[in-house]
């Protein structure tokens, strides 16, 4: 389990991490010292090498990416971020303030989650102005990841098991299902994670302390990660070092939830309060959602394999304890996305249980309990043993497939005839199937997000998933802009253009006049 400290019996010298005195249940080291790693940190880099790694991230982000541009191609988006994120970032890259008119016309998005750190990829849109631009950037950012943790690995394991290690996280489910989820801002908490547990691990406090500052720029939540950093070094012996970043990360929550978002948000509050607080329309107290933190058997299942995937050896190290801020509004929430194993909130779990993986084998090397030690030999491959054989059910399988290249099915074509009958410039109201397609050159509205607008395009997709068929298409965009009139301009398969006939109107909502 979880071990700080072992009561009664284990004390550690001021500085040192607890973990690393074997404790009552270590048994003398016979080992020749050749078949262990050295204990000091910075001769271990050394001799590990990193070109094996870049290779192997190489090939990661070469997988992530192909995955993820593929279903772009394909015009197989699962959610509206994409667009969202591009806008944003297509914002910060002109020198705008970042305005998402997909949440909304003239919507800061920094009232809805705060992500600043999301303006570092304005330099590579604007060589690369699109959201395939985005995609590639998660990619990097995830098979940085997995070369700081593979590496890291090596260094505090030796032999073959950072390789290993690297393939575990690397076709990790919570990774995968991020590449599946498109561009999400988490993407740059990842690395960001491995190096703080990496320093924490080889003892460079400092360094932990100055990579897990940056964190609270990702996301709004991200805070309270660093306050568990800062107890964590409390409790290795760097005290002040940690009393202050704890205090820094618990003042940058709570200023950003109450302060930040609210300020920058129209309705001035924080709007994912209701996450926990309500089921839909129903108000829910804060013991109830406390209470029901493991009611569903949904979230017992991600629960057993966000563990399970290390081998539960990540219980062995107090790495784990930076997963319970994510993990308690995850449970907390009312909303069932938050609970399962899709979607990208697994994503920054990731880095950290694989470290601490690498952390509980150390710490069960030489345990008096046979069982342990004999175990701790052989976990590192079963890790990675797990996450070939999860595979078979995730993204990644799908490049595998033939049909997954495939851009050219009747489906794509109409899509793409679709995008050349709207014209650049144009502000159009979409649904989530072209939205990422336009962003780059197009005001883009969400579909019955946009009232007085009157845009210039309405494009929808019949197929879209609709709550009720669309019968007539112009009917239901004078629908949705009775202010205008539209005509139809293309129908190809599903997807259906219309233009709006009528003047635009003198005074747009969320849009400035010169």
């Amino acid at each position: 389990m979880l071990e700080l400290n072992k009561s009664g019996t284990d004390r550690s010298e001021p500085g040192r991490l607890p973990a690393q005195d074997p404790g009552p249940d270590a048994a003398p080291d016979t080992r020749p010292a050749g078949d262990s790693p050295s204990t000091d940190p910075d001769a271990a880099a050394e001799r590990v090498p990193l070109r094996p790694y870049l290779i192997a991230g190489a090939i990661l982000c070469a997988l992530y990416f192909l995955y993820a541009y593929f279903q772009y191609a394909r015009f197989g988006s699962p959610s509206w971020d994409l667009g969202i994120f591009e806008q944003e970032v297509r914002a910060y890259a002109g020198f705008d303030a970042p305005v998402v008119d997909i949440k909304g016309p003239g919507y800061l998005i920094l009232g809805d989650h705060f992500s600043p750190i999301v303006a570092l990829l304005a330099p590579l849109y604007w060589l690369w102005p699109s959201a395939e631009s985005l995609l590639f950037a998660q990619a990097a950012l995830f098979a940085l990841g997995a070369v700081v943790v593979g590496r890291t690995t090596q260094q505090i394991l030796g032999g073959r098991s950072g390789l290993c290690v690297t393939v575990a996280y690397g076709l990790s489910w919570g990774i995968q299902e991020a590449v599946k989820a498109d561009f999400h801002e988490i993407a740059f908490a990842v690395p960001l994670l491995a190096l703080v547990c990496r320093a924490l691990l080889l003892k460079r406090y400092t360094a932990a302390l100055l990579w897990s500052l940056p964190l609270v720029l990702v996301k709004e939540d991200l805070g309270a990660t660093v306050a568990v950093v800062g107890f964590l070094l409390f409790v290795y012996g760097r005290r002040l070092q940690g009393a202050l970043l704890a205090a820094f990360g618990v003042a940058a929550f709570v200023v950003t939830l109450v302060v930040l978002i609210p300020a920058a948000s129209s309705a001035g509050r924080y709007d994912y309060w209701t996450k926990i607080d309500k089921n839909g329309e129903q108000d829910v107290s804060m013991l109830d959602s406390v209470l029901g933190v493991l009611n569903s058997s949904v979230k017992i299942e991600m629960l057993v394999f966000l563990i399970g995937i290390t081998a539960f050896m990540a219980l062995r190290s107090p790495l784990t304890l930076l997963i319970l801020p994510t993990l308690g509004w995850r449970l907390l929430s009312q909303d069932s996305n938050h609970w399962g194993m899709v979607w990208h909130y697994s994503a920054i779990l990731m880095p950290v249980l694989f470290l601490a993986l690498a952390d509980g084998v150390r710490r069960s090397r030489g345990s008096r309990r046979p069982w342990l030690a004999s175990y701790a030999k052989v976990a590192v491959p079963v890790a990675a043993a797990i996450a070939v054989a999860m595979t078979q059910h995730l993204p990644l399988r799908d490049l595998l497939r033939p049909d997954t290249y495939r851009t050219d099915d009747a489906r794509s074509q109409a899509a793409r005839a679709a995008l050349d009958a709207i014209p650049a410039g144009a502000r159009v109201e979409t649904d989530i199937t072209l939205m990422a397609h336009l962003t780059s050159d197009r005001t883009v509205y969400w579909v019955g997000g946009a009232p007085g607008t009157a845009p210039d395009i309405v494009a929808i997709n019949l197929d879209f998933g609709w709550s009720r068929p669309i019968q007539d298409p112009v009917a239901y965009a004078e629908q949705l802009h009775p202010e205008a009139r539209y005509r139809l301009k293309h129908r190809g398969g599903s997807f259906v253009v219309m233009e709006r006939t009528t003047p635009e109107p003198a005074k747009i909502p969320g849009v400035r006049g010169d």
